[in-house]
């Protein structure tokens, strides 16, 4: 049981080891996207308990996903976090972020170097004071979690005309408080 569909196939027999195996491989970072959204640790728990929960109502109900798992997950953490009622506050907590920025020739960034981590810091700082709420979740799912555009757009519910344009919004709004050249 080693891949997605290996293991959404065993689920939607409600397989009880496909079921714990996707509880293992998603829920630590369900539960990190949460508490970006939700600063909270206990909402946070609470949230993951909730996503989980809505997918196995689903798959009770013969609903299955429609597009990648890892992506249906995201979009249930998204809905339950920013469409409750009591979440009026919409704001990521940047103190939670890890800075292990994605780049696609798979460098990564020494956060550990004191100019590095003061540039993180202020990348943090600009995410929180600059950018829109949606800015925020673009951003964050695109860069720091890996998701394409098209991701993005399904699982905020919105056209990916509209995701790259407030991805596009974000970047020349950091790169203006960052002070850096956008090259295109």
């Amino acid at each position: 049981m080693d891949t997605d569909l290996t293991l959404l196939d065993a689920a939607r027999k409600l397989d009880q080891k496909a079921l714990v195996a996707i509880f293992d491989r998603y829920a630590p970072d369900l539960y990190n996207y949460a508490l970006y959204l939700r600063s909270d640790p206990s909402k946070a728990d609470n949230v993951v308990g909730a996503v989980f929960s809505k997918f196995l109502e689903q798959l009770a109900d013969g609903k299955e996903p429609q597009m990648n798992l890892r992506s249906h997950l995201y979009k249930i953490t998204y809905h339950l976090t920013v469409d409750e009622p009591h979440f009026s506050k919409r704001e990521v907590a940047l103190e939670f972020l890890n800075f292990e920025l994605n780049y696609s020739d798979g460098h990564q960034p020494k956060a550990s170097m004191p100019e590095n981590k003061r540039v993180m810091d202020k990348l943090a700082l600009a995410i929180k004071k600059h950018l829109t709420v949606d800015q925020r979740h673009v951003i964050m799912l695109h860069f720091l979690e890996g998701f394409s555009l098209p991701e993005i757009a399904e699982i905020v519910g919105k056209k990916v005309r509209n995701i790259k344009a407030i991805q596009s919004r974000a970047i020349t709004k950091l790169s203006k408080v960052m002070d850096y050249t956008v090259s295109a």
